[in-house]
C-alpha cells in the first residue's frame, strides 16, 4: 500500500457519500491521468479497462494478464495525487486478490462487473472485494457493477430492471459503496433505480444521449462515469487532426504542451 492511500481511500468514499453527484473522467495511461487531474473541478479519477485494453493491444474482457493491469493501473495512480478507481472487470478470476494487488499500487476504489453471473457467485465475488479492502486498513470503495441492462437487450425490460435492483441490493448488502448500472437509460429507469437501491447508491455511465449531469444529480445519482468515450474522444481528435494535416494542413496554435 501507498504511503497516502489511506487518506486517498476515505477522500474517494467522502465524494461518493457527498450530495453533489461525482464525476470521473475515465483515463488509461500516465498522461491522460495527468491532464486530467490539472483540470479544475476534477476531485478522483477512473481507469477504463476497455481504453487500458486497447492502449496495450489487447481486446478486452479480461485478456491483459492480471499482473500487467495492476501495473498499468499503478502507473496512473502514481501519476496523479487525487484518488483512483481502476476498472478491475471481473476481478481476474479472484476478486479478493486482484483488489489486494490494486491497494498495493495505490488504487483506493474499483468496479467489479457481476457479467450476469448466478446471483450468490456475483454476491461472493463482491463481498471478497469489500474482505480485501478492510483487510488491508482502508474505505475502499467498490462500485459493484451489475451487466443486467447491457446483457438483458432481448429481455422485458422490467425483468431487466427487477434484475438490476435485486442485485444492487444484495451487492449493497455486502458494503458495496455504489451500485452501477451501465446501458443508456432514460429518466424512467433512472428514477426506479434510485428509488430501490437508494439515494446517492446508483452510478451510471454517460454516453452519447444520455441524461445530462445536473438531471441525474436531482434524480439522486451518486457518480457518473465516461467508460472507454473518453479515449474515442481523444482518437476522434487525432484521426481529425491527421487527416487535416496530410491534406496540407497545420497544427492547431492552440495545442496542449505535455506535462
Amino acid at each position: 500500500m501507498t504511503e497516502n492511500s489511506s487518506a486517498r481511500a476515505s477522500e474517494l468514499l467522502r465524494l461518493h457519500q457527498a450530495p453533489e453527484i461525482l464525476q470521473v473522467v475515465n483515463v488509461w495511461d500516465a498522461i491522460t491521468a495527468k491532464v486530467i487531474t490539472d483540470i479544475p473541478g476534477t476531485t478522483a479519477l477512473a481507469t477504463a479497462s476497455h481504453s487500458i485494453a486497447a492502449t496495450l493491444g489487447y481486446e478486452d474482457g479480461e485478456n491483459i494478464p492480471v499482473d500487467e493491469m495492476i501495473s498499468f493501473v499503478g502507473r496512473i495512480a502514481a501519476a496523479t495525487h487525487l484518488p483512483v478507481s481502476a476498472d478491475l472487470e471481473s476481478g481476474y478470476g479472484n476478486p479478493g486478490e486482484t483488489t489486494r494487488k490494486a491497494i498495493g499500487v495505490g488504487i483506493v476504489g474499483a468496479n467489479i462487473e457481476d457479467q450476469m453471473r448466478p446471483l450468490e457467485d456475483a454476491v461472493n465475488q463482491m463481498a471478497a472485494v469489500v474482505h480485501a479492502g478492510a483487510a488491508e486498513g482502508i474505505d475502499f470503495v467498490l462500485n459493484a457493477r451489475t451487466d443486467a441492462f447491457l446483457k438483458g437487450k432481448d429481455r422485458d425490460p422490467q425483468d431487466v430492471l427487477a434484475d438490476a435492483i435485486a442485485r444492487g441490493k444484495a451487492f449493497l448488502d455486502v458494503g458495496a459503496t455504489t451500485v452501477f448500472v451501465p446501458g443508456l437509460l432514460d429518466e424512467p429507469t433512472v428514477t426506479a433505480l434510485v428509488e430501490a437501491i437508494g439515494w446517492n447508491k446508483v452510478s451510471v455511465i454517460n454516453v452519447p444521449g444520455s441524461l445530462p449531469p445536473a438531471k441525474l444529480e436531482e434524480l439522486g445519482v451518486a457518480r457518473i462515469s465516461y467508460g472507454p468515450w473518453t479515449q474515442r474522444v481523444a482518437l476522434t481528435a487525432l484521426a481529425d487532426t491527421a487527416a487535416k494535416l496530410l491534406a496540407g494542413g497545420q497544427l492547431p496554435a492552440d495545442t496542449r504542451p505535455l506535462n
